[in-house]
């Protein structure tokens, strides 16, 4: 998903007797409540800085048969934290005309993320929902995934690669107009819900990981905001997970690495899981 953009309000709201008409249902905090980030000032890694040894023994003891599924395809993008921005704001509150030159960006390049082995969950909301594939535009809540990990007896832990299956990507080289045109996915609730779980990225199997278009015509993108800017956590979108979720593989090694492109926005990926 491409879109170095404020992704906030789409349209003016109205105000009438100094009482918001059609009122925004999320705003993003300015900087100075979001400022510095929790992992210091100036950092430049954000959730990568969850990749520590024992982030990477704890991935590997779950590793009992071997089995390497992979879980990306030609389409699997990473996020860094130069994607998306809240004005001319991005992570940590690097601004967007003292970063950006016209060879890449020289703070937040994608090339600071280096290798991310953790412990990977697979929320299979599909199955828990009962349906090989989420209604189009279904919006994702804190229920939904609350109420999956607790039918795959699993908890989230800090640092692990949280990764959604919805079903939408059985569209992928099939039905690309509809793929593209909206999706299932996260909804701001469920979004500031995994924050607080405090995971080193978030994926999906549809393009944006968030629901798209958003139920609120008013805002736009605003899961990007909240995970890439407000709170330094990746995405991975276009995620391929139908044999993960076959197989009811919901807990596994996660091993990725981005290209090491200098200053870049993100990276094609190509993610696996081990079991």
């Amino acid at each position: 998903m491409r879109h170095i953009a404020t992704g906030i309000a789409l349209a003016t709201t109205l105000v009438l007797f100094g009482e918001p008409l059609n009122a925004q249902s999320w705003r993003p905090p300015a900087d100075s409540q979001r400022c510095p980030s929790k992992w210091g000032a100036g950092d430049q890694r954000g959730s990568g800085n969850h990749m520590k040894p024992e982030t990477v023994l704890r991935a590997t003891r779950l590793i009992r048969t071997g089995e390497v599924i992979e879980i990306g395809q030609v389409g699997t993008q990473f996020d860094g934290f130069a994607h998306q921005t809240i004005e001319h704001s991005l992570y940590n509150c690097f601004k967007l005309d003292e970063i950006s030159t016209r060879t890449g960006f020289t703070k937040l390049g994608i090339e600071n993320v280096g290798a991310l082995i953790t412990r990977g969950v697979l929320i299979d909301v599909a199955a828990f929902k009962g349906a090989d594939m989420l209604a189009d535009n279904y919006e994702i809540t804190v229920s939904d995934l609350q109420q999956a990990l607790q039918r795959q007896n699993l908890a989230l832990q800090p640092g692990d690669a949280v990764i959604i299956h919805t079903g939408w990507g059985k569209l992928w080289a099939k039905d690309n107009a509809r793929y593209m045109k909206g999706c299932p996915g996260l909804g701001v609730a469920a979004a500031e819900w995994l924050v607080r779980q405090d995971p080193m990225l978030v994926g999906a199997d549809n393009f944006p990981v968030e629901v798209s278009p958003n139920p609120d015509p008013q805002i736009s993108a605003p899961v990007h905001q909240i995970m890439l800017v407000i709170n330094g956590i990746h995405l991975l979108e276009n995620l391929k997970l139908d044999e993960l979720a076959s197989k009811r593989v919901h807990e596994f090694a996660f091993v990725m690495q981005p290209l090491k492109l200098k200053g870049a926005t993100g990276s094609t990926v190509a993610p696996i899981a081990i079991r």
